[in-house]
């Protein structure tokens, strides 16, 4: 785990050097692209999730899960024989 974090650490220390080399209008622009990306992203986004429920055909089923066995379980022991289930009537 030290060496995860040490390598991480590296890394950062390696990146945010590189970024100080940058001039200032470089910065500004990696920074302005870097958000305007996010903006963009995130419009995108709340436009998906308006378009797909503002559709009249947007129902949601629920059915049961396909591939799960319907016999029951039984584990090879002696307890099971002994003890009764709970069932309240």
């Amino acid at each position: 785990m030290k060496k995860l974090r040490d390598k991480i650490e590296n890394y950062v220390a390696k990146v945010e050097s590189r970024w100080k080399v940058l001039s200032v209008e470089r910065q500004k622009f990696l920074t302005k692209v870097f958000f305007g990306s996010y903006v963009l992203l995130t419009i995108i986004v709340i436009i998906s999730v308006f378009i797909s429920t503002s559709q009249r055909s947007n129902t949601m089923s629920i059915n049961h899960i396909d591939g799960v066995s319907k016999k029951s379980i039984k584990k090879d022991s002696g307890q099971n024989d002994a003890v009764e289930p709970f069932i309240k009537k």
